[in-house]
């Protein structure tokens, strides 16, 4: 790859990462500066800066770090979040990734230790969805409960914080984000009926339907 690629696969890679987080915002699923995303290209990961409002970023404000968190490009430092974003690229197959103070999903991570399986979309994420124990934003000690929540998953919960998510798009790692907060919303507003107890999937439905979800969509 000559410079010249290698710089407009940073450029287009800092375009959509941008945009994604702005639909974060524009979408509900954060507040103010709160949550963050990052990208990669080639070696590098490409974050959303610490405390800058989404639609303030611009091409010049692009940041990136290698896979042991040195600094390569930018003058505004990194989410305090990259802990818990070069946890997921150092232990799975991530492309992108996604990390939302979502209402409902950061409501769901203070009830209960894993998301009850109340809709069939919950194989999509590999299975019922995990809540990881909670640490102190942007320490080490999160980011390692976060992975552990996330093994054999896409997404997870973090305690009293919010959400996780990761794809092999920036697309695919918000969309699992939105589907993750859906069924959250999906599942507290069913159990808050008086006197009723949602019905929840079974593990050979989930299965059922991860087999299925395997042919989904157009195909190649």
């Amino acid at each position: 790859m000559t410079d010249a690629e290698r710089q407009e696969t940073i450029d287009r890679a800092w375009r959509d990462l941008v945009a994604t987080a702005r639909r974060t915002a524009a979408e509900g699923l954060v507040v103010g500066t709160s949550g963050n995303v990052s990208v990669r290209a080639g070696d590098l990961v490409l974050v959303t800066p610490s405390g800058v409002p989404y639609d303030r970023l611009t091409p010049e404000d692009t940041v990136a770090v290698d896979l042991d968190g040195h600094q390569v490009l930018g003058d505004l430092r990194p989410t305090s979040e990259l802990p818990l974003h070069l946890e997921v690229y150092r232990g799975t197959s991530a492309r992108a990734v996604v990390h939302t103070h979502a209402v409902h999903a950061t409501a769901v991570s203070t009830l209960v230790p894993t998301l009850p399986p109340i809709h069939y979309m919950t194989a999509a994420l590999g299975g019922p969805v995990r809540v990881a124990p909670y640490a102190l934003y942007g320490s080490d000690e999160l980011a390692a409960a976060m992975r552990a929540a996330l093994e054999d998953r896409t997404a997870c919960l973090l305690r009293n914080h919010g959400t996780v998510a990761y794809g092999d798009t920036l697309d695919q790692a918000y969309d699992r984000t939105a589907q993750l907060e859906w069924m959250c919303r999906l599942w507290l507003t069913a159990s808050s009926v008086p006197g009723r107890t949602p019905t929840l999937l079974s593990d050979a439905q989930l299965t059922e339907v991860g087999e299925k979800l395997r042919g989904y969509g157009q195909g190649r």
